[in-house]
């Protein structure tokens, strides 16, 4: 099984991929879904034997570093390709200067993945397109 992870500039297959997860599968809005900060963003797209199966973004804001809009194509999952995302993703970060400290928002179903790659959650729960959530951290 041949996995690559890696920044990328083909916004329309990470585009096709959240649409796919999100809109379709999970009913999130496209209006929500669709936030209109792809373009400050710095997205990551993770191919398995070449076909795109995953992707993730990332906005930055100081020393902060936000880590959003994960997904894995249903078929591939269980293939640890996303937490290759969010180790990735942790590196790219670590790459930007003066970036301290990565959060992100975790479907509450999802809170010990991202424990496992070393995330801690703080604040309280609350809804995100209908989903519960939690926010995490830790430094990148």
């Amino acid at each position: 099984m041949k996995l690559e992870v890696g920044p990328t500039s083909d916004l329309e297959t990470c585009l096709a991929l959240r649409a796919t997860v999100f809109i379709e599968e999970q009913n999130v809005p496209e209006a929500e879904e669709r936030d209109g900060r792809d373009g400050e963003a710095h997205h990551l797209l993770a191919r398995l034997e070449g076909r795109p199966v995953g992707c993730a973004r990332i906005l930055i804001k100081g020393e902060t570093g936000k880590i959003g809009r994960v997904c894995v194509l249903r078929e591939a999952r269980g293939a640890g390709i996303g937490a290759a995302l969010i180790r990735a993703c942790l590196a790219h970060l670590r790459a930007q200067a003066g970036v301290s400290r990565a959060v992100l928002g975790s479907q509450t179903h999802a809170l010990g993945f991202y424990e496992k790659l070393g995330f801690v959650a703080f604040g309280p729960e609350y809804m995100d397109a209908g989903i519960p959530h939690r926010d995490m951290e830790r430094a990148p």
